[in-house]
């Protein structure tokens, strides 16, 4: 079974939310979001390395972040979750500039969950998240990601 994770920034958790209600999710022409079809990264294990690895800090202090991974809402049929993404996170990724995205991207690429992955497909995700995070910090957005079974 295949999970689609795709990245979006909202003012809010209410709006945030509100995404449970489009069909498509984020990405949908009409959902309103500005979001984007990131890449296969899961938003708890491998945005949470990635955030350890930006801001050297240990990876269980980056869980301990009450917005880690925070299942937010989830629909009906539960196969479609809104997870919250740190505030620290964000504020890293907003900060950081190609070549430190690119740093991060070879030991990234050497965890467990992401053993064999490509640091130039690593880097690439993290310049698109980069890129939406300045565009939430510059509009007092969050980020968040939508998780479709």
């Amino acid at each position: 079974m295949s999970v689609i994770y795709d990245y979006f920034s909202a003012a809010s958790d209410q709006e945030a939310v509100k995404v449970l209600d489009v069909d498509g999710g984020p990405t949908a022409a009409d959902a309103g979001f500005d979001a984007g079809t990131l890449g296969g990264i899961d938003p708890v294990v491998q945005l949470g390395t990635l955030e350890a690895l930006l801001t050297d800090t240990p990876y269980d202090e980056v869980t301990d972040d009450s917005r880690a991974g925070h299942n937010l809402a989830m629909s009906d049929d539960y196969d479609r979750i809104v997870i919250t993404v740190t505030d620290a996170l964000v504020a890293a990724l907003a900060a950081a500039d190609e070549v430190r995205l690119a740093e991060v991207a070879e030991p990234w690429s050497q965890t467990e969950e992401l053993e064999g992955a490509d640091p130039a497909q690593l880097a690439a995700f993290a310049r698109d998240l980069a890129a939406l995070a300045r565009r939430a910090t510059a509009s007092g957005h969050r980020l968040y990601c939508w998780a479709c079974i």
